[in-house]
């Protein structure tokens, strides 16, 4: 098996992405608040943690938020990884494209799916326990590429694509845009159904895009396997940084507890 090496950059398209006229794997922006934010991306990238073993480790696609603007790259992307690696999990961040891209991002997610599975072998993964982390815009993400199961929304490009674009499992984290503002119902690229994958939600009922307590109960009615986890304050953004007498803290040991099945 090969070393997991987090610097190395893994493009996922072998020429352009779909749509794309440039290979643009973007750059910081704004860093206020000790927030790395990345931007002009039109060329998604992986970066891999978690040392590959003999044993097959499930694989977390990490997906940063960012507003579908820019990408949270170290708080809600390398940060998040490296958590997780050490829970036992391989861990792969995924600069999807920004900004405005919302399409050619869940592209991406599906690509990385994919690339995560066609690769399992060589870093170590179990194919059958692949799931994924978002965050804010990144959850909305990994909530859609959760409800559309096995779509392919482009073209297969090569033998990548012949590997499933499926989640075993998925944590939308403090997620924004799962409900529709006008109708109370959940949006209709998430619109959940009974053959999603088990879901974790965590959200602060102080943030201002709260969601994911609505949105779970629209996915328990529709007979989805799903944990949602209210904490009253922390609001929005935060990551794992929030010190341990803010509620939201507790968010990371709730998610671990809940992942631990998928480490059996």
């Amino acid at each position: 098996m090969v070393p997991i090496n987090s610097t190395s950059p893994i493009r996922i398209w072998p020429g352009l992405a779909p749509g794309e006229t440039t290979a643009d794997s973007g750059h910081p922006g704004d860093t206020s608040g000790n927030v790395l934010r990345l931007t002009g991306v039109t060329s998604a990238e992986l970066f891999l943690y978690g040392a590959a073993q003999d044993a097959r480790k499930p694989a977390v696609l990490v997906c940063p938020g960012g507003g579908y603007s820019i990408l949270a790259s170290d708080l809600e992307g390398s940060e998040i990884a490296q958590w997780l690696a050490q829970l036992g999990f391989v861990a792969a961040v995924l600069h999807y494209r920004v900004p405005d891209k919302r399409d050619g991002a869940y592209q991406d997610g599906r690509r990385a799916l994919s690339w995560l599975r066609a690769h399992a072998r060589e870093y170590g993964i179990d194919p059958n326990r692949v799931g994924a982390m978002g965050f804010s815009a990144g959850a909305h993400l990994v909530t859609r590429l959760a409800a559309g199961l096995s779509e392919r929304p482009y073209e297969p490009v090569d033998l990548i694509d012949d590997s499933g674009c499926r989640l075993d499992f998925a944590l939308p984290i403090y997620p924004a845009y799962l409900v529709d503002n006008g109708t109370g119902a959940p949006s209709a690229d998430v619109a959940p159904s009974a053959s999603m994958p088990p879901l974790f939600l965590a959200q602060t009922s102080d943030d201002a895009h709260f969601c994911s307590d609505v949105y779970a109960n629209f996915a328990a009615k529709a007979g989805v396997d799903v944990t949602s986890k209210v904490y009253a304050t922390g609001g929005h953004g935060y990551g794992i940084r929030l010190p341990a007498t803010v509620p939201a803290s507790l968010w990371k040991t709730d998610a671990a507890d809940w992942l631990a099945r998928f480490l059996r």
